[in-house]
């Protein structure tokens, strides 16, 4: 069963008081035998009208800085080394973050990337340019959003597929998937959930005159009955350690989170595919809410056979002058 072999680890914040997603990637490398890179992209905009009032050069000023932030770093990674993990540091003027974070994965071939989830619930995620949102769609490898501080012991781990490969779902994402959540779950001493959501075997139409009326769908009980076969049949095929299955009827953006919740998972697998005609929209709408949704680490796979459309290229330290205020 495939595991991670470089896993980088994007810090945002150098003197955070707790760092969760250093913890658990430091969690998965020892228990995978992976080697761990601590990265911090320096993206904030440089003033350069402030530097020439200080008489400090741009140069100057940015090795200042690329020192002090691999100085931090290497304080983090001699932690982690204590627990005979092999770790790297690497500190770059890049922005924006997310392209930074991709570029260095692309960089390193790592083929994890763990982050910090963004602190409050997105609003028209699709529209903003949150890094984790930004990481979803550009990443050329699977992407651990960390949601929650407390590190994993013996977590559960719930993993959605879809055997009937809906809505040209590539097979070979669930077989990603599996591949993913069973390793996870194998190599953390965890259990695995592997689930599939139907919709609901009622449905309610509007009526022409007398307002709501429910319809029986015609299959409820064989519809179950026939996708608990179509799962159970998918999940045969791969080798994997102890695992429960279940068939969730209802919407995917309300079943998933909540047998999350009923489970007690701390980590949901979900893959990654366009569920819409805008580009831009790599995970779909329905990903986006249920990622809002879950109060629980999700780990996002990619299809095989992505590519990012990141340049490889750094763009150097973001650098702005204040306008000339006077006029003539």
């Amino acid at each position: 069963m495939p595991s991670y072999k470089t896993i980088l680890v994007a810090i945002k914040d150098l003197d955070a008081r707790t760092m969760p997603a250093v913890r658990k990637a430091a969690q998965l490398a020892k228990s995978q035998g992976a080697t761990l890179e601590l990265f911090h992209a320096l993206s904030d905009t440089i003033l350069v009208d402030a530097l020439e009032a200080k008489r400090i050069s741009l140069k100057d000023f940015e090795a200042e800085r690329l020192a002090a932030t691999q100085k931090r770093l290497e304080t983090l990674a001699k932690r982690i080394r204590k627990h005979d993990i092999e770790v790297t540091c690497a500190a770059e003027w890049d922005y924006p973050p997310a392209e930074a974070i991709v570029r260095r994965a692309m960089r390193i071939k790592a083929d994890l990337i763990v982050a910090e989830r963004h602190a409050t619930r997105h609003v028209a995620g699709w529209m903003l340019a949150y890094t984790d949102w930004e990481l979803l769609r550009h990443a050329p490898c699977a992407v651990l959003l960390v949601k929650v501080a407390k590190p994993y012991h013996r977590p559960v781990i719930l993993t959605a597929i879809d055997p009937f490969h809906a809505h040209e779902k590539p097979a070979r994402l669930d077989v990603a998937l599996l591949a993913a959540s069973g390793s996870v779950a194998e190599s953390l001493k965890g259990k695995l959930h592997i689930v599939h959501c139907v919709p609901p075997s009622t449905l309610v139409a509007t009526g022409w005159a007398s307002g709501p009326i429910v319809v029986d769908a015609g299959r409820g009980t064989k519809a179950l009955s026939r996708a608990k076969q179509a799962l159970a049949a998918e999940v045969a095929r791969h080798p994997l350690p102890s695992h429960k299955l279940a068939i969730l009827e209802g919407a995917a953006r309300e079943a998933i989170p909540q047998a999350a919740r009923q489970v007690k998972a701390s980590l949901v697998v979900m893959g990654a595919v366009s569920r819409s005609g805008l580009k831009r929209l790599l995970i779909g709408n329905t990903a986006e809410a249920i990622l809002d949704a879950l109060t629980c680490d999700v780990l996002v796979i990619k299809p095989g056979r992505f590519q990012s459309k990141i340049a490889r290229r750094s763009r150097g330290a973001q650098l702005m002058s204040l306008p000339n205020a006077m006029t003539g």
